[in-house]
């Protein structure tokens, strides 16, 4: 339940963002915003202006009320929130406070508005995470210099041993058979005198110190290595907050490059490029399942999870997809070349299209979660 709830509020914290960026840009351009809502309907209480008064009536439940001010609401759903933009469904009147009769850069920036503001939460949580300290690889040069100096898993390969045995990428390993380890090099050393029997490894996990068990492989891709892992020497390394801001928007630009990067080559592997890149998504249920993982890892290691987060969001909202803000954003550009908006029945066709298209592929992702992740089974142990 715990991992369910901070699940819940970190998905609730990046959509509440990127929709607050969605009204504060509109209204800053003059288009009215007839509600703006923490968490989604049905309404619990709201709040607008009363002209007549001067100050703010409370509304209970989720009755219509005309108002040229914005409600602000609280409801039911606690997940992210929601802005209910004038005239954003394309329908023109002679208002000039409806999103529709604004110019094309201004309805641009509007929709583009909550994207910005993902990348820029990124940007403040990946700074916070400087601040506080993360894992990062030393080089061996650096050895001796910082006191919590460890050797950790950086990738567990997919059907080898180190897959069977549950290690994780993160796990910090400590002694093998007994043997302390404090370099990469000991730690390959003393898994390479061992292929063919049973090894017994010391990890920390967390908080937690644990003990896993397998036969490192005597015959193996040079790329895996015996028991199928890649490590790294890392160590705690902070920066004082002026530092850790720089250092916080470098690393969201080459992470979003990096995701742009991999991005790309996916599609073009599609669409019959040479190297053929594995479709890698997961889902909510998938999610859930990293950020129970990032809980037990620490604070930093959440707040670096929810920051990566964000960053997907933001790019993902972006792209030229029908019902995503890319989509709009597309139709937007398409009138402003042609001189003429684009037919608005078409338009929420294709839209209505492109949103029961989404919900098809995350039914099909949540379905690889459950086997990927093995839900079911989990499910039928708290019966057994």
């Amino acid at each position: 339940m715990l991992t369910i709830f901070i699940f819940a509020a970190i998905l609730g914290i990046l959509v509440f963002v990127h929709e607050f960026g969605h009204f504060i840009v509109a209204r800053r351009n003059g288009i009215k915003a007839d509600e703006f809502g923490f968490g989604l309907p049905p309404r619990l209480i709201g709040v607008v202006k009363n002209d007549q008064t001067g100050k703010y009536d409370i509304i209970w439940g989720d009755r219509d009320v005309a108002s040229p001010h914005t409600i602000y609401s609280l409801n039911w759903i606690p997940l992210g929130g929601f802005v209910k933009i004038k005239g954003e469904e394309g329908v023109h009147t002679h208002d000039t406070d409806s999103f529709a009769n604004k110019s094309v850069w201004i309805r641009v920036k509007v929709l583009a508005a909550g994207v910005v503001m993902n990348f820029l939460l990124a940007w403040v949580l990946i700074s916070l995470v400087y601040i506080f300290g993360l894992p990062q690889p030393i080089s061996p040069e650096e050895r001796g210099m910082y006191p919590d100096e460890k050797v950790q898993i950086l990738e567990v390969k997919p059907g080898t041993p180190a897959a069977e045995m549950k290690l994780r990428p993160l796990d910090e390993i400590i002694a093998i058979d007994g043997l302390r380890v404090s370099t990469t090099e000991a730690t390959t050393e003393a898994i390479a005198a061992r292929k063919g029997q049973e090894v017994s490894l010391v990890v920390r996990r967390g908080d937690s110190e644990l003990i896993f068990r397998g036969t490192p492989r005597t015959e193996y891709p040079k790329t895996e290595g015996a028991l199928g892992i890649s490590l790294a020497e890392t160590a705690l390394i902070t920066y004082p907050w002026y530092e850790a801001i720089i250092e916080g928007a470098k690393t969201t630009v080459t992470v979003s490059g990096t995701i742009l990067l991999y991005l790309g080559k996916m599609i073009a592997s599609i669409f019959g490029g040479a190297e053929k890149v594995a479709l890698d998504v997961t889902g909510p249920v998938g999610i859930v399942y990293l950020t129970k993982q990032m809980t037990e890892m620490g604070f930093s290691y959440l707040l670096w999870f929810a920051a990566l987060l964000s960053i997907n969001l933001g790019i993902f909202n972006i792209l030229p997809i029908p019902a995503l803000d890319g989509g709009r954003i597309f139709f937007v550009l398409i009138e402003k070349i042609k001189g003429s908006p684009v037919s608005q029945f078409v338009e929420n066709r294709i839209h209505q299209v492109g949103f029961m298209l989404l919900l098809f592929l995350m039914l099909l992702v949540t379905i690889r979660d459950f086997s990927q992740f093995q839900i079911l089974d989990k499910i039928k142990g708290f019966f057994v």
